[in-house]
């Protein structure tokens, strides 16, 4: 059976991190390992407080699982400051996590900032470049690249960017532009958008959580990166316009569609 893990933070409604991965990798038929960096409370409307893990014990954790069962792909999720981010970078090189998917939370659905300002630099510069895929939305990929990202255009010079500053690969999503959901990829050889009708409703809890995990299940799998994307963004379509419609906020979608 193929492993994934994800280094990430803990939501208490379920529909994001940590448990929001470990549901994606269970539908892709794949055993999800987890390190937690921090604990979170919140629901669909927002969140009210947050714990960030000690960086030794994030470390133990990633190592404990690694040593023992091993990993054929991982990610990272909500990191929450900049020790945390370091730990997590030094593990990944040490222990050579190649297959590396790095969502980079910085703001949730809610517009509740989830990383300081001292990890964003930290991350540009050590978890970045470990990163097979980087997985930014809008706002993230400005802060990560100083560009301002307006139209779909702008989406592809900004992957190009990320590949710039020493990801191996980029896809930067377009969810909260108007018109169709694009998203831009970028290897350093090929690019190509993906596109998808956008699904109305306010259930997007987690779907960046969601579509990293997806990603990281599908490279687990044997997957070549530009297919992992592929597949990753029609379960993700799938998962939105089949959301069980909970909460009262933005709602998490359903993990588990039909016909995925």
């Amino acid at each position: 059976m193929k492993l994934a893990l994800t280094i990430a933070g803990s939501d208490s409604s379920g529909g994001a991190g940590i448990q929001a991965d470990l549901k994606t990798f269970a539908a892709h038929g794949v055993f999800g390992l987890s390190a937690i960096t921090a604990v979170t409370a919140q629901n669909t409307t927002g969140v009210s407080d947050v714990a960030i893990m000690p960086p030794a014990l994030v470390t133990a954790q990633i190592d404990a699982v690694i040593s023992d069962l091993g990993a054929d792909a991982a990610k990272t999720g909500m990191l929450g400051n900049a020790a945390v981010t370091a730990a997590v970078a030094d593990a990944v090189e040490r222990l050579a996590l190649r297959r590396l998917v790095v969502d980079p939370v910085m703001v949730a659905t809610s517009g509740a900032r989830l990383l300081d300002e001292a990890a964003v630099h930290t991350m540009r510069t050590r978890l970045l470049p470990l990163a097979m895929v980087i997985t930014p939305n809008v706002a993230e990929a400005e802060i990560l690249t100083g560009l301002r990202i307006e139209t779909a255009a702008d989406l592809a010079i900004a992957a190009r960017r990320l590949v710039e500053l020493g990801a191996r690969a980029a896809l930067v999503k377009g969810g909260h532009l108007d018109g169709p959901a694009t998203d831009a990829f970028w290897d350093g050889s090929t690019a190509f958008e993906l596109v998808a009708e956008r699904v109305p409703g306010r259930n997007t809890h987690g779907t960046g959580c969601t579509l990293s995990a997806a990603i990281t299940a599908r490279l687990a799998l044997g997957d070549d990166l530009p297919d992992a994307v592929r597949r990753a963004k029609a379960y993700v379509t799938l998962a939105i316009a089949q959301a069980p419609s909970l909460g009262h906020g933005h709602g998490p979608v359903q993990h588990f569609p039909t016909g995925a």
